[in-house]
Protein backbone atom coordinates (compact mmCIF):
# COMPACT_ATOMS: atom_id res chain seq x y z
CA UNK A 1 0.00 0.00 0.00
CA UNK A 2 1.94 3.37 -1.06
CA UNK A 3 2.63 5.46 2.01
CA UNK A 4 -0.14 8.29 1.10
CA UNK A 5 -2.64 5.86 0.80
CA UNK A 6 -1.84 4.12 3.67
CA UNK A 7 -2.05 7.70 5.74
CA UNK A 8 -5.00 8.81 4.13
CA UNK A 9 -6.85 5.49 5.67
CA UNK A 10 -5.56 5.71 9.07
CA UNK A 11 -6.72 9.30 9.24
CA UNK A 12 -10.50 8.17 8.41
CA UNK A 13 -10.29 5.39 10.94
CA UNK A 14 -9.03 7.68 13.74
CA UNK A 15 -12.04 9.65 12.61
CA UNK A 16 -14.58 6.91 13.05
CA UNK A 17 -12.31 5.61 16.23
CA UNK A 18 -13.71 9.04 17.73
CA UNK A 19 -17.09 8.58 16.61
CA UNK A 20 -17.71 5.12 15.69
CA UNK A 21 -21.72 6.08 15.42
CA UNK A 22 -21.51 9.31 13.91
CA UNK A 23 -21.76 9.81 9.91
CA UNK A 24 -19.13 8.86 7.79
CA UNK A 25 -19.38 9.17 4.16
CA UNK A 26 -16.56 6.96 3.37
CA UNK A 27 -17.72 4.43 5.01
CA UNK A 28 -20.39 1.86 4.80
CA UNK A 29 -22.57 -1.05 6.26
CA UNK A 30 -21.75 -4.78 5.15
CA UNK A 31 -24.33 -6.54 3.53
CA UNK A 32 -24.42 -10.09 4.65
CA UNK A 33 -22.12 -9.98 7.76
CA UNK A 34 -21.51 -7.74 10.76
CA UNK A 35 -19.11 -4.56 10.57
CA UNK A 36 -18.48 -1.96 8.74
CA UNK A 37 -15.71 -1.23 5.50
CA UNK A 38 -14.20 1.99 4.44
CA UNK A 39 -12.73 2.60 1.04
CA UNK A 40 -9.18 4.71 0.50
CA UNK A 41 -8.43 4.23 -3.25
CA UNK A 42 -8.05 1.08 -4.51
CA UNK A 43 -8.06 -0.48 -0.55
CA UNK A 44 -10.76 -1.31 1.99
CA UNK A 45 -10.57 -1.64 5.48
CA UNK A 46 -12.96 -3.49 7.06
CA UNK A 47 -13.89 -3.03 11.14
CA UNK A 48 -16.77 -3.83 13.90
CA UNK A 49 -17.85 -1.63 16.71
CA UNK A 50 -17.49 -3.27 19.75
CA UNK A 51 -19.30 -2.29 22.96
CA UNK A 52 -20.15 1.49 22.75
CA UNK A 53 -17.05 2.66 21.63
CA UNK A 54 -13.98 -0.21 20.66
CA UNK A 55 -13.75 -0.11 16.53
CA UNK A 56 -11.90 -3.43 15.57
CA UNK A 57 -10.10 -3.23 12.34
CA UNK A 58 -10.51 -6.88 10.88
CA UNK A 59 -8.38 -6.39 7.80
CA UNK A 60 -7.23 -3.94 5.62
CA UNK A 61 -6.14 -4.95 1.99
CA UNK A 62 -6.98 -4.47 -1.88
CA UNK A 63 -10.67 -3.68 -2.60
CA UNK A 64 -11.21 -7.52 -4.80
CA UNK A 65 -9.82 -9.38 -2.15
CA UNK A 66 -10.51 -7.60 1.02
CA UNK A 67 -13.83 -9.17 1.29
CA UNK A 68 -13.00 -13.02 0.58
CA UNK A 69 -13.15 -15.46 3.56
Amino acid sequence: MPAAERDALVKKLRAIEKDPYGHHPYAKRLQGSPGFSVRQGNFRAVYRIRGNHDVVVITVGPRGSVYRK
